[in-house]
């Protein structure tokens, strides 16, 4: 199987209860190879953009007051099966919903606040990825 990519974001949550070293620590240790890496203070228009998919729907606004109220970390993860398996490692949305076990069970305090984003396809994975990188920004496998 190819290596696939997905985008991780580290929300304004997780900067701020200063779980950024800890996840990082779990994506690693689940088999993620970082590609990307930084952090970012999105704009209205930033957030908006990336969650132009959610325009409609009701907690649209709250989700770009939230992904604005401070720092995150978007990074492109790869992996074999990557957006499957972030999305196992993370959780379910809803973190009352979430597996033992998962990142957001064990940090994330609601539906609305729940520490990470992850790609939930590996089209989208790639979109997502050049939202926030471009292309020379990510790490290359070394030949």
């Amino acid at each position: 199987m190819a290596k696939q990519r997905t985008l991780a974001i580290l929300k304004p949550d997780c900067v701020k209860k200063n779980l950024v070293g800890e996840v990082t620590r779990r994506i690693q240790e689940a088999g993620f190879e970082i590609k990307a890496m930084k952090m970012t203070r999105l704009t209205k228009e930033t957030a908006g953009g990336f969650y132009a998919v959610h325009k409609e729907r009701p907690f649209f606004g709250e989700l770009v007051e939230f992904m604005t109220s401070g720092p995150c970390v978007p990074m492109v993860l790869e992996k074999e099966n990557a957006v499957d398996d972030f999305r196992a490692l993370i959780g379910a949305t809803d973190p009352a919903e979430a597996d033992a076990g998962t990142i957001r069970k064990e940090f994330a305090d609601s539906k609305g606040e729940n520490i990470v984003h992850g790609s939930d396809s590996a089209e989208n994975g790639r979109i997502e990825s050049a939202y926030f990188f471009t292309e020379s920004e990510i790490v290359a496998n070394e030949a």
